[in-house]
């Protein structure tokens, strides 16, 4: 999906600190929860669209959401993780 030379240099654009991919175990959970209208980014707008794939922050708080292959690394964009109990 990403190619690992560039999975190595993304970053999150808040704190910069390194950036992995989300399993399909997250992706499926993420995506269940999207179907019922459950989850919100960071900005507070509702997610209506499933997921590709994601990136998760080093710390694991944020998901950086993959939507057609492409990386959407704006802050108000990502998916704080504690909303699903992930």
């Amino acid at each position: 999906m990403i190619d690992k030379e560039l999975l190595d240099i993304l970053v999150c654009p808040e704190d910069q600190t390194p950036l992995g991919l989300a399993d399909d175990a997250l992706i499926a959970k993420l995506n269940e929860a999207i179907s019922a209208g459950q989850l919100e980014s960071r900005n507070g707008q509702p997610v209506h669209d499933p997921l590709d794939g994601g990136l998760v922050r080093r710390d694991g708080t944020l998901l950086y959401p993959i939507i057609d292959g492409i990386p959407v690394l704006l802050a108000g964009e990502a998916i704080p993780l504690e909303q699903t109990d992930v």
